[in-house]
């Protein structure tokens, strides 16, 4: 995409799914507090602010609202999800100095579904891949989880146990099995009516990188997204995937950084 192309495409990420963002699971709210659209959600589901329109007088004050709303509800952390490309410019900073601490920043990557379906899903030989929908499967994920990425994931297996149960239109899981062990999972979330499919997951067993099955799984939901009619995919992208990514055909749309508030 040109740059011309990559700023529509932004602008309409924003507005759909960050403005006018949906709930991720049956039991989260979503809610327009003046400037701020967030997402509350009892037990493990993600609470956070997904959007902001804030300048240098109002944002103080918003980050403290921030803070106050989610303290008040007793949860133990929420997640201020900040774009390089939100205002204002010292927005991390305002957001460090009120006590929220930065994770490592990821890419926010973008690739058209139609092309990225037209990439190559036979599986490297003894692979095959298994489609998640119960909770034998959920629990498959989590397996790989924990040796891809080294941490249990209990927030993720309650998500999609819940949408699984809810909203099984919303999500697309696989798993990437050798023989009966499970070495690699991802999962696609879609809204409905939304021009964006989100990729998430990916990771993969280290015993079994570099084998095409990152890409194997990227292939397999963008063919799930085509047939759906989604035209993008949507990442965010780590540090090690953004050049497998950049290679299939995603381009990058900026750069978002997971800014943490945490009960003391």
């Amino acid at each position: 995409m040109d740059h011309e192309e990559l700023l529509k495409v932004r602008a309409a990420y924003d507005a759909r799914m960050r403005r006018d963002a949906e709930p991720d699971a049956a039991q989260a709210r979503v809610e327009r507090a003046g400037s701020v659209v967030r997402q509350t959600v009892p037990g493990l589901g993600w609470n956070g602010v997904l959007w902001s329109d804030l300048d240098a007088e109002s944002a103080d004050a918003e980050i403290a609202a921030q803070v106050a709303h989610f303290a008040g509800l007793g949860t133990a952390e929420f997640e201020w999800k900040l774009y390089d490309h939100d205002r204002p410019s010292d927005l991390g900073a305002r957001l460090l100095a009120a006590g929220l601490v930065p994770e490592p920043p990821e890419t926010l990557m973008v690739g058209r579904t139609a092309e990225l379906a037209k990439l190559p899903v036979d599986p490297p030989e003894g692979i095959t891949l298994r489609v998640v929908t119960d909770e034998a499967g959920v629990d498959l994920m989590m397996d790989v989880h924990v040796r891809a990425f080294g941490t249990e994931r209990p927030r993720i297996r309650e998500q999609m146990l819940s949408l699984l149960r809810e909203e099984p239109d919303s999500i697309a899981a696989v798993v990437a099995m050798a023989g009966d062990t499970p070495i690699s999972a991802a999962r696609m979330e879609m809204r409905p009516g939304t021009p964006f499919a989100g990729l998430w997951g990916g990771g993969t067993d280290p015993r079994w990188r570099g084998r095409g099955i990152y890409r194997l799984l990227v292939a397999h939901r963008a063919r799930v997204a085509a047939e759906l009619g989604i035209p993008y995919l949507q990442v965010d992208a780590s540090a090690d995937s953004r050049p497998i990514l950049e290679r299939l055909g995603f381009d990058v749309l900026g750069v978002t950084t997971p800014y943490i508030w945490s009960r003391g």
